[in-house]
């Protein structure tokens, strides 16, 4: 009888357990203001996308949002990239609470006029993904400071480049949640699985 009930209790416990949400962490080094821990959040920026549409953190309010940083003439990564991004966008077509947001480094070549064609040609809806244009400064410094990503000018690098490969996910109160290797399948799927976890956590 003793052993039943050890075992009822083994197998409550492993229910309890399997039924906790998941949380993804929220990255970046944290501050302490007393009894508060302060996590990094995006800073407030202003773009223009590929419908000339003035992009801020409002047009992100309430919404999950997967960010990268690229640029149309690439010879690497950055087809990749935008592959692994095309995914995301279809997996949540119809889900408006997620949108995706790609950032040129090369504003100087990449006009409105190119990042609106380019997203025509992935069918990529402003509403939903972004592609957006403005200050070179000001988009590199976001990149590195604020996403903590690699996006800077360098002559020896394929297209005059440097960047990552990272895709982001960033929550509705504007912290960084996940970091994704575009270069790697698996990523992918990670990625759509822990915006799936954030979903539930965040709505």
């Amino acid at each position: 009888m003793l052993k039943i009930v050890s075992l009822f209790v083994i197998a409550i416990c492993l229910v309890s357990c399997s039924s906790q949400p998941q949380i993804l962490p929220i990255l970046g080094a944290p501050a302490v203001n007393g009894s508060d821990t302060v996590y990094p959040a995006i800073p407030d920026f202003r773009f223009i996308d590929q419908d000339s549409n003035i992009v801020t953190q409002s047009s992100f309010k309430n919404k999950i949002y997967i960010t990268d940083f690229i640029f149309l003439s690439c010879p690497t990564i950055c087809p990749r990239m935008t592959k692994e991004m095309k995914t995301v966008y279809t997996t949540f077509a119809s889900d408006d609470r997620v949108k995706l947001l790609s950032h040129t480094i090369d504003p100087d070549r990449d006009s409105i006029e190119r990042l609106k064609a380019y997203a025509n040609s992935l069918n990529a809806s402003s509403s939903k993904w972004h592609f957006v244009t403005g200050n070179q400064d000001s988009i590199i410094y976001l990149a590195e400071k604020a996403y903590y990503s690699t996006a800077y000018p360098d002559s020896t690098s394929p297209g005059g480049f440097a960047h990552s490969a990272a895709l982001l996910l960033i929550d509705k109160n504007k912290h960084i949640r996940g970091v994704y290797n575009s270069t790697e399948p698996k990523e992918t799927e990670r990625l759509i699985n822990d915006i799936q976890i954030l979903l539930k956590e965040q709505f």
